[in-house]
C-alpha cells in the first residue's frame, strides 16, 4: 500500500528543516536551541523553544520564515502576533496529495498503518445468561464495537472478549427448577431469538416463585451452586442449555444492532473459574493480597470509606467462594499471558470505575501490568430519557434493547418514505434499518464516551443537525450526482485554482488519517463522529457554492466530481468505522 503523507506533517517537516537552519546559523544560540530538532518542533512549536532557549520568538519565527523551502507547498507564510505562522498552502499541492489519496486501491485513502502496532484486547458488549438486554447494554457494545474498527483501522491487532455474566447463584435455582420440569426449554438449535428470550424469561420467573415461596427447593437450589461449580457433569449440562440458548437470543439482538459477534470471542466469568485459586494462590504468596476476617483480600491507602477505614478488594471470600475480582483478575492473567496482550480495553460502565481502579492496581502490584502491558477502563456515561432521567419506560421498568431499536427503525421509515423518490417499499424497509440503527449509534458515538446524553428518537432521525441521517443523506447526495455524471469521469486536475469552499474541503478531507489515529490513541470514537459532521457541513457549502455538473470547464467538472467522490469515499469509510451504514440512495 502506497501511503501518502498528509499536507500537515509535510508543512511540519519543511518548518523543522528550516528552524534546525536557524539555529544552526546562530553562533550565539543557546545550547537547548540548537538541539532543537523535528521532534521537537513538532511537539512544542516556535513559542515553546523560544520560551526554553529564551530567544525572542517573533525573531525565531521570522528566521524559520527566511529559511523555509516554500516549492510547489507553500503559497504564503508570514509572521502573526507573538510569534506565530500563517502558512497558505498552493492549490496545486492540495489537489495533488488529494489524487494519491483517491489513487489509493486498497481503499485506506493513503492513510498508513502505525510502524508498531501492538496487541489491544477490548472487554465489551457483555450481557447476562439468561436474562433480558436493556438499554443499559447499548453502550457498551456501540463503543467497544467502534473502538475495535478504528484501532484495526491504524494497524493495532484487536481480540474482542465479551464477559457475559454465565456464573453465580442465580443458576442453581435455575438449573434445579429446569431439573424438577424437564421440557421447559428446547434445544437451542429448535427457536430463534424472540422464543429463546420468551423461554428463559418464562423459566426464570416460575424458578423465582418456587423459590421464594419454597424453602426446601432453596436449599436444594443452594445444593445445586455446589454442584454446578464442583462440574458435576447433569448440572453442567443443564446449564449449557441456559448458555446456549441466550446465545441464540444475543445473536438475534446484535444482529438488529448490526453487529457481528464472534462465538469464539464470547468467553464468559466460568471460562476462568479454574483458574481463580491460582490466582488467589499467587496474589497471597506474593504479599498482595492478605487474610482479613477469613477473606483474602487487598488493601489500598488511598481508597477509604466514609469511616475512614479502608475498603478492601475482595478476591476470595471467607466461605472459600470467589466473586467478580477474582474473575476479572484471572482474565487479566489470561490476556496477559496466554493472548500476550500489550494493552487491555475495557468499556465498562462508569460506575464500576472503582471496581477496575482496585483490579487494575492490584495486577499492578502483582507485575501482570507494567508500563508495557496497561489496562484503560472505557467507563461510559448513562443513557437518559426526554426527562433527563435514567430512561426508563412509562411503567417504570427499564427499557428492552429490542424494543428501542425496533422503534428506531419504525421512526427512520417515516423519514425515509417521506423523501424517497423511487424507492420500492422493499428498499424503504431496507434503508429504515440503516438508518434507524445508524442514528442509534451516531447518537451515542458522537457524545464523549464519559458523559450521559439522551435518548431522543426525533432527534436523532432527523435531517438537520449532527445526526447519521445527515451524513448518510450526504452520502447519498453525492452517488446521485456521479449517477448523473454519466460518462464523465471524476479526474484530479491541479493545474485549477481551487475556490475557497473547495480549498476548505480539500484540507478536510486530507486530514482524515490523522483524525482517525488520534481518535483511536484517545478512545474517543465522537472525535471521528465530529471529523465526519464537519466533512458533510463543508461538502454543503462546497455543493452550494461550487456547481458541479454545470462548472464553467470540463476540466472543473471532472475536478469537482473528483471532489465529491474522494469526500464519499471518506464518508463511507469513517461511517464504516463507527459501524454505520452508507446508503447509496435515500
Amino acid at each position: 500500500m502506497a501511503s501518502v503523507t498528509s499536507l500537515s506533517d509535510s508543512v511540519q517537516q519543511r518548518l523543522a528543516a528550516a528552524l534546525s537552519a536557524a539555529v544552526q546559523d546562530a553562533d550565539s544560540a543557546d545550547p537547548l536551541l540548537r538541539r532543537s530538532d523535528r521532534a521537537d518542533f513538532q511537539a512544542n512549536g516556535i513559542l515553546a523553544l523560544a520560551k526554553r532557549s529564551k530567544a525572542n520568538p517573533r525573531d525565531l519565527a521570522a528566521q524559520v520564515v527566511a529559511r523555509v523551502e516554500s516549492g510547489d507547498l507553500l503559497r504564503d507564510i508570514e509572521v502573526s502576533g507573538p510569534g506565530f505562522l500563517n502558512i497558505t498552502l498552493t492549490d496545486r499541492a492540495i489537489t495533488e496529495n488529494l489524487a494519491a489519496r483517491y489513487a489509493d486501491e486498497t481503499g485506506r485513502l493513503g492513510v498508513p498503518l502505525a510502524a508498531d502496532p501492538g496487541i489491544t484486547v477490548v472487554d465489551y458488549a457483555q450481557p447476562n445468561v439468561a436474562k433480558e438486554m436493556h438499554v443499559g447494554h447499548l453502550r457498551s457494545a456501540v463503543i467497544g464495537d467502534a473502538l475495535r474498527a478504528m484501532l484495526d483501522f491504524t494497524g493495532e491487532k484487536t481480540i474482542g472478549r465479551h464477559h457475559i455474566g454465565d456464573w453465580g447463584t442465580q443458576f442453581g435455582m435455575l438449573i434445579q427448577y429446569l431439573m424438577e420440569h424437564p421440557g421447559e426449554l428446547a434445544p437451542a438449535s429448535e427457536v430463534d431469538g424472540e422464543q429463546a428470550m420468551s423461554n428463559l424469561n418464562r423459566v426464570y420467573k416460575a424458578s423465582r416463585v418456587v423459590f421464594d415461596s419454597d424453602d426446601e427447593f432453596k436449599e436444594r437450589a443452594r445444593k445445586r451452586v455446589v454442584a454446578l461449580q464442583s462440574g458435576d457433569k447433569e448440572t453442567l449440562d443443564l446449564w449449557q442449555q441456559f448458555v446456549d440458548e441466550s446465545k441464540v437470543y444475543f445473536y438475534s439482538v446484535f444482529e438488529k444492532l448490526d453487529m457481528e459477534i464472534r462465538e469464539d470471542e464470547i468467553v464468559g466469568e466460568s471460562a476462568y473459574n479454574e483458574g481463580m485459586p491460582e490466582t488467589a494462590r499467587l496474589l497471597e504468596e506474593m504479599g498482595v493480597a492478605v487474610r482479613s476476617e477469613g477473606a483474602l483480600v487487598v488493601f489500598f491507602d488511598e481508597i477509604r470509606g466514609k469511616d475512614d477505614q479502608p475498603v478492601p478488594l475482595i478476591v476470595q471470600k471467607a466461605d472459600g467462594g470467589f466473586g467478580y475480582a477474582a474473575s476479572d483478575l484471572t482474565a487479566i492473567r489470561n490476556r496477559v499471558t496466554d493472548l500476550h496482550a500489550t494493552s487491555l480495553l475495557y468499556v465498562v460502565d462508569v460506575r464500576q470505575s472503582l471496581h477496575f481502579k482496585m483490579v487494575f492496581e492490584t495486577a499492578r502490584r502483582a507485575g501482570w501490568l507494567s508500563d508495557e502491558v496497561t489496562a484503560h477502563n472505557m467507563g461510559y456515561g448513562t443513557v437518559l430519557g426526554a426527562d433527563g432521567k435514567p430512561f426508563k419506560t412509562r411503567e417504570g421498568e427499564t427499557v428492552r434493547l429490542e424494543d428501542l431499536l425496533d422503534e428506531a427503525v419504525q421512526r427512520a421509515a417515516e423519514v425515509v418514505r417521506e423523501k424517497a423518490q423511487d424507492l420500492t417499499e422493499e428498499e424503504i424497509q431496507e434503508r429504515a434499518a440503516q438508518v434507524g440503527i445508524g442514528a442509534v449509534k451516531y447518537a451515542d458515538l458522537s457524545t464523549s464516551p464519559n458523559r450521559d446524553y439522551k435518548f431522543d428518537l426525533d432527534q436523532m432521525v432527523s435531517l438537520n443537525g449532527d445526526t447519521s441521517v445527515y451524513l448518510q443523506y450526504a452520502y447519498a447526495r453525492i452517488q446521485s450526482i456521479l449517477r448523473k455524471a454519466g460518462d464523465v469521469r471524476p479526474a484530479a486536475h491541479p493545474e485549477l485554482e481551487l475556490a475557497d469552499a473547495e480549498r476548505a474541503l480539500g484540507l478536510h478531507l486530507d486530514s482524515f488519517g490523522s483524525t482517525v489515529f488520534e481518535a483511536a490513541a484517545e478512545y474517543a470514537p465522537h472525535k471521528l463522529a465530529a471529523y465526519l459532521y464537519q466533512l458533510a457541513s463543508l461538502y454543503t457549502s462546497f455543493y452550494d457554492k461550487c456547481p458541479v455538473l454545470k462548472a464553467a470547464s470540463q476540466a472543473q467538472v471532472e475536478n469537482r466530481l473528483f471532489l465529491c467522490d474522494l469526500t464519499a469515499r471518506t464518508l463511507h469509510q469513517g461511517m464504516a468505522l463507527l459501524g454505520i451504514r452508507t446508503p447509496e440512495k435515500l
